[in-house]
């Protein structure tokens, strides 16, 4: 797996590194191979604010965002979506876009007084699933998505983000 890096805040020193985990974590849970490349925008408030007014109608900071190449939604909620599958087998797949703002992170780590690389591959992972299919619109796929995350931040190290 490949994660493309875009850096516009010099505050995210590191997340290249984080993400190739983070990122590649969700893919050997999941059973894909190394052919996905994802490409990563590590930006500030003002950015995310920017893209999740003009993609979301919601012109506010946010802490991630992601946009799939494709849609692979589920077709009954609470069940795993269409798996994603490379158009030329041995070629790269860009698997979508996700957009991290840093001041969001930083607050949301320290508000639920976490570790801020621990919350940010939290975020990570959670950008990653969204664009495999994955979503927590309704309480069948949150609770899908949500039973992943735990799963794959286990495999890493990572506590249950949402106990305490």
């Amino acid at each position: 797996m490949t994660v493309d890096l875009v850096l516009e805040d010099a505050r995210w020193d590191g997340l290249e590194a984080l993400a190739a985990r983070a990122c590649g974590a969700v893919m050997a849970h999941l059973g894909y191979g190394e052919e996905w490349d994802v490409s990563l925008l590590a930006c500030d408030d003002a950015r995310i604010a920017e893209l999740n007014g003009e993609f979301r109608d919601k012109g506010k900071a946010t802490n991630v965002l992601s946009w799939p190449s494709e849609e692979r939604g589920a077709e009954a909620p609470g069940e795993a979506p269409e798996r994603a599958e490379p158009d030329f087998p041995g070629e790269p797949l860009e698997l979508g876009d996700i957009a991290i703002a840093y001041e969001t992170c930083a607050r949301e780590a320290a508000e639920q007084g976490k570790a801020f690389d621990i919350h940010v591959t939290h975020l990570l992972v959670h950008g990653t699933l969204h664009l495999l299919g994955y979503d927590h619109i309704n309480d069948k796929d949150a609770g899908l998505m949500e039973g992943l995350e735990v799963e794959i931040l286990g495999n890493l190290g990572i506590s249950n983000p949402y106990e305490g």
